[in-house]
Formats: C-alpha cells, sequence, structure tokens
C-alpha cells in the first residue's frame, strides 16, 4: 500500500530513490501530469519543455520512504537525441499520449520501441491517455489503448491533469510495481546468503541504494 507522504521533506530518511521517465508527444500534458504529481499544481498556462527537467517526491509504500524521480522529457524531435540519454537508469516509464489528438497515439509505437531500445528489458510501462476532461473530442477509442497495452504488456489508464483524475493512481502503480520487484529481488539474495551462497540480483539493477544518490528537489537540467 502506498501513501502521498508528502511533498518532498528533505529531513526524511529515504529508502528508496526510484528514476521514472515520462514520454510521447510534445503538448500531450506530460508536464501537468508531472506537476500535479509532484506539487498538485497545474497552469493553464504551460509552456513546452526544453530538454529534460525533472521533480521529486518521497512517498511512503510498505512502510518504506520512497523518492520518486520523475523525468519529464520533451517530446520536440530536435531534442531526441538529448533525451533518449535519460531513459539509462529508468526503471519506470509512463507513455502519454492525448486522448482528443489520433496522431499521438499512433506514434506510441515508435516511443516505445525508442524507450525498450535504451532503457532496461524489464522496465516497468504505463499507457497513459490523457486529457480525459475533453471527452467530447475524443479521437481514440479507450478500447484501441486497451487492445495496445495488453498486446505490448503495458498497465493502462485514462487520466485528466486538470481534474486530478487518475493522475495518483498512475504513478503510485508504476512504483509500487517497482517496489515490489525490488522486494522479491532482496529476498532471493537473502535465501541465497542463507543457502551459503552470494547474494545477487538478477536481472535489472533497479534499486538505487543510500542517500548519496539523492538529488536536490526541483532540479532541472539542458534547458536554455
Amino acid at each position: 500500500m502506498a501513501s502521498g507522504g508528502g511533498y518532498g521533506d528533505a529531513s526524511q530518511k529515504i529508502d528508496y530513490v526510484f528514476k521514472v521517465v515520462l514520454i510521447g508527444d510534445s503538448a500531450v500534458g506530460k508536464s501537468q501530469m508531472l506537476a500535479r504529481f509532484a506539487r498538485n499544481e497545474f497552469s493553464l498556462d504551460s509552456k513546452a519543455t526544453i530538454g529534460v527537467e525533472f521533480q521529486t517526491r518521497t512517498l511512503v509504500i510498505q512502510h518504506k520512504s520512497v523518492k520518486a524521480q520523475i523525468w519529464d522529457t520533451a517530446g520536440q524531435e530536435r531534442y531526441r537525441a538529448v533525451t533518449s540519454a535519460y531513459y539509462r537508469g529508468a526503471v519506470g516509464a509512463l507513455l502519454v499520449y492525448d486522448i482528443t489528438k489520433r496522431q499521438t497515439f499512433d506514434h506510441i509505437p515508435r516511443w516505445l520501441e525508442e524507450l525498450r531500445s535504451h532503457a532496461d528489458k524489464n522496465i516497468v510501462i504505463m499507457l497513459i491517455g490523457n486529457k480525459t476532461d475533453l471527452e467530447d473530442q475524443r479521437a481514440v477509442p479507450t478500447e484501441d489503448a486497451k487492445e495496445f497495452a495488453q498486446k505490448e504488456g503495458l498497465f493502462f489508464l485514462e487520466t485528466s491533469a486538470l481534474e486530478a483524475r487518475n493522475i495518483e493512481d498512475a504513478f503510485l502503480t508504476v512504483l509500487t510495481e517497482i517496489f515490489n520487484i525490488v522486494n522479491k529481488k532482496n529476498l532471493a539474495a537473502g535465501d541465497d546468503q542463507s543457502n551459503g551462497n552470494p547474494a545477487s540480483l538478477t536481472g535489472k539493477k533497479i534499486l538505487v541504494p543510500g542517500p548519496a544518490q539523492i538529488i536536490p528537489e526541483k532540479k532541472a537540467c539542458c534547458r536554455s
């Protein structure tokens, strides 16, 4: 079970740091989703992200303090070479399209291919259909997205950053799944040690340990 735990208490002991990336075409609402999750804010005057920036929020999942480090990547083509480097080290991803713009959904397979070519093969991915507050302008049927998510093995939710609908659930689902993977690997390592075998976390190096890995709140990079 996860709880919000506040919006960044600097004095709080951190057990885990998870890097999650937001990807998708420009203007699908990625920055608004991040602002809603990290600060519970929404701006009608949002501007396009330049390069890459991130924000953090600390949550409690199963009595452990988890710092979610959410990276907001620019969707414009001219930044693709910059943003691809930021997939590395990500343990979760939200793949976002705009339910009112069919083209943004049609581009999802390309984004997914790029993500899988740069990130760990076991990364936790959720497909997000954003802007459900514009239901009367819907151009992407929910069933189309569900079918794609099922075929690709992705989680799926429709959200509205404007109305704060399912934003919390989307991030918490991804973060809790990552947390569960970490716990399973820690348990497996413990079993190996108790049997006289060296501890090994096979597969994805999903755990980012120690305070030295914590990056300050609301830091931004690659901005002009």
